[in-house]
């Protein structure tokens, strides 16, 4: 069996994820598309809109053969932690053939060829990059600006200018990281893009979608996503419960603590720690503490850490640790032949509460992150517990 594995969050799904599942299939030539999908939380730092069973619910309805759970310990990480972990559950995996992901631009041989350049970065690029962050840049900004500067050999620079294209190199990089003979295909996004906030005719970006949503634009959201899609989104709720306890624990947490955290570096805790006492706002809390080199997402992913207790030291062991692939959704017809497959891989399989035996205490730690962000959406949003299933759908 042939594996075409794609990363994702689909939060929500739409269109433009229904024509990358296609053109996966259709160009891999695999015989299954597996997809690792962020759980409860985004790596915006966020809750996702609908929750995880039923977004995964959603790309096996969409084509998608199974869905396995991308631990929140990377989820909520930065873009080469969040690609580093999502790629070692796939490698894991004999039958891992082909990782498919949307991008702005650029083709396999420039991916390849720009993760190799920039994979080992020199004394004299981090030195760069560094004079880039004091001048105010953000760290994306900054490498970026470094690279061009560079003229590295074969490095591409302009795919390091855009979300996707960013995420591509580093899940080539990760791939080339763990020696994984699967090869990438890249598939030219369409419609709006990464963050557009504009609602277009159908194919909108998810930012433009969360923002419909809330507002309450559901004819124009209609045509941009699948029908069961539409019919869940009308259900979709955002809790402002879940707001109120991070601005808790920016109030509460010791700025030591904070410190633990991966990104939280160069004295943010402290800065996050000062403007948390006169704030009672989440969303006003995060605009304060967000600065050109302090992007909104990376103070929101701190926030989400502190709240689910995900200090650096846990994520870093979880990058070393042989963990488990939780299956949250497999198609009804497929799932023999996939568990048979899946049980192949390096790492436990975990289809039910009893095969949590199998795991080593380290990846139990990380298991139980995934479980307490299950849990705390759960409360927040009134879903009764549900974390030990798999949907067949």
């Amino acid at each position: 069996m042939k594996i075409c594995g794609i990363i994702c969050e689909y939060n929500p799904f739409h269109n433009g994820h229904a024509y990358l599942l296609s053109e996966a299939k259709k160009q891999s030539g695999a015989d299954a598309l597996l997809c690792v999908m962020s759980g409860n939380f985004t790596q915006r730092g966020e809750m996702a809109v609908l929750d995880k069973f039923t977004r995964a619910k959603h790309a096996v309805l969409a084509g998608a053969d199974a869905v396995i759970e991308l631990p929140a310990v990377f989820a909520i990480s930065p873009a080469e932690i969040f690609a580093k972990g999502a790629v070692k559950l796939l490698a894991s995996c004999p039958s891992f053939d082909t990782l498919a992901f949307g991008c702005e631009g650029g083709d396999r041989i420039s991916f390849l060829q720009t993760a190799k350049a920039t994979a080992d970065e020199s004394r004299e690029l981090k030195a760069a990059i560094r004079a880039n962050l004091k001048a105010g840049m953000s760290l994306t900004k900054a490498r970026h600006e470094a690279i061009a500067a560079a003229h590295l050999p074969n490095a591409d620079a302009s795919l390091l200018s855009s979300p996707n294209n960013i995420l591509g190199i580093e899940y080539t990089k990760a791939l080339l990281h763990c020696n994984s003979p699967a090869q990438i295909l890249p598939v030219k996004r369409i419609g709006g893009g990464y963050s557009d906030p504009d609602l277009l005719k159908n194919f909108s970006s998810a930012t433009a979608i969360r923002g419909g949503v809330a507002e309450g634009k559901f004819r124009a959201i209609k045509k941009n996503v699948p029908p069961f899609v539409f019919a869940d989104l009308k259900k979709a709720t955002f809790s402002d419960a879940y707001k109120k306890i991070a601005v808790y624990k920016a109030l509460s947490e010791p700025a030591e603590n904070l410190k633990k955290i991966l990104d939280c570096t160069e004295g943010l805790e402290n800065r996050i720690k000062a403007l948390a006492r006169g704030t009672s706002d989440y969303d006003a809390l995060v605009a304060k503490i967000t600065t050109k080199r302090y992007i909104s997402s990376r103070i929101r992913r701190i926030l989400a850490a502190a709240v689910l207790g995900i200090d650096e030291d846990l994520v870093r062991q979880s990058l070393k640790t042989k963990l488990y692939l939780k299956v949250l959704a497999v198609k009804k017809e497929r799932a023999d032949g996939l568990f048979s497959e899946l049980k192949r891989a390096e790492i436990p399989l975990l289809t039910r509460k009893s095969n949590e035996n199998d795991l080593s205490p380290k990846a139990r730690q990380t298991f139980e992150k995934d479980i307490l962000a299950n849990d705390l959406y759960n409360f927040m949003h009134g879903i009764e517990s549900n974390e030990h299933r798999t949907l067949f759908v």
